[in-house]
């Protein structure tokens, strides 16, 4: 790979798209981040990187970045990434997950870009058996993992079609520095550090016994950024984070003990979701020769430390509802 190389990073003022950004930087490459900022912050885009402020639903602004540049690899991590949410503003979620992506993918076939990488996400499993194997047939349960899953299709399809190669990665649950913690519909880390920060009580849907594995950032940005590199990653399909599973009481109180907290726990009715989600990892760990993971515990330590940094966010209401039925109610305006 050559240093002169172009990579596009949609999404890179938000959290994993940030740090991706970085470690290309790192790599020698020029990162131009595109990101509309509905979800990031300029802060975090990284200080060598090229900063395009706009949205991928833009299509002439992404033809026009085509012309501008002569872009060598893709990584696509622009998305509104609410999967509960996903159900009540399905429009909002097929425009930015689905039509944006499509943009990126004519523009990047009409432009004989080497690797399209996508971060795609568990969601498109659905309930499926455990742990999800990436040979898996998906059944998305919400509009969310359904646009993801599409997008998986189409750049499959644009390989036949086109022979332009992809990488397709499905993260879950990631945490760590650069998160939006003020965003109330997802990353319950981050919601969790919020609220106590705010002194108000952990909420938490249903019973908490629901299961998720939690992944630390640089368990997911590096193998992201570095995987044009790997030739054995090209047009496959990875799983990529940790492996243990926990429960959200259990989150909850390694969270409050990093944080010294007795914040107490408000139990809100169960809202309809995958119980328990988390996947093999044996293809990332075989293909990256990546099999050490930072710890749950570790990982939360080094998030709190960065959050009492920047302090508390306040958090963000979704402004364009469009669906209000079967809502959970801590969601609606104001709550």
């Amino acid at each position: 790979m050559k240093s002169n190389e172009i990579a596009l990073v949609t999404g890179g003022a938000g959290f994993i798209g940030s740090h991706v950004a970085s470690e290309l930087i790192e790599m020698g490459l020029t990162a131009i981040v595109l990101d509309d900022l509905s979800g990031g912050f300029a802060e975090n885009v990284p200080e060598k990187a090229i900063f395009i402020e706009g949205s991928i639903n833009d299509a002439k602004l992404v033809n026009q970045i085509f012309e501008d540049y002569k872009i060598d690899y893709v990584y696509h991590l622009a998305a509104y990434a609410a999967e509960g949410l996903s159900h009540f503003i399905r429009r909002f979620n097929y425009e930015n997950n689905l039509i944006g992506s499509i943009n990126l993918i004519n523009q990047s076939v009409n432009h004989n870009v080497k690797c399209f990488v996508f971060t795609s996400s568990i969601a498109v499993y659905g309930a499926n058996q455990l742990p999800m194997q990436e040979d898996t047939l998906p059944n998305p349960e919400d509009p969310y993992g359904i646009a993801k899953s599409a997008v998986e299709l189409d750049l499959k399809s644009a390989k036949m079609m086109f022979d332009m190669d992809f990488i397709i990665f499905r993260p879950h649950n990631v945490y760590g520095e650069h998160q939006n913690i003020g965003d109330k519909y997802r990353n319950v880390i981050g919601i969790f550090i919020n609220q106590i920060m705010q002194g108000k009580p952990l909420t938490i849907f249903g019973d908490g016994e629901q299961t998720r594995a939690f992944s630390y950032i640089t368990d997911v940005a590096p193998i992201i950024a570095k995987s044009v590199r790997v030739d054995d990653a090209y047009n496959e399909i990875f799983n990529i984070g940790a492996d243990q599973p926990y429960t959200v009481n259990e989150l909850a109180k390694i969270v409050k003990s990093a944080m010294k907290s007795d914040a107490p726990i408000e139990y809100l009715p169960a809202r309809k979701e995958v119980v328990d989600a988390y996947s093999s990892h044996e293809k990332v760990a075989r293909v990256f020769k990546h099999d050490s993971y930072v710890s749950l515990e570790h990982g939360v330590n080094i998030m709190v430390e960065w959050a009492n940094t920047v302090g508390s966010q306040k958090s963000s209401e979704f402004e364009n509802i469009e669906i209000e039925k079967n809502m959970p109610p801590s969601w609606r305006k104001n709550s």
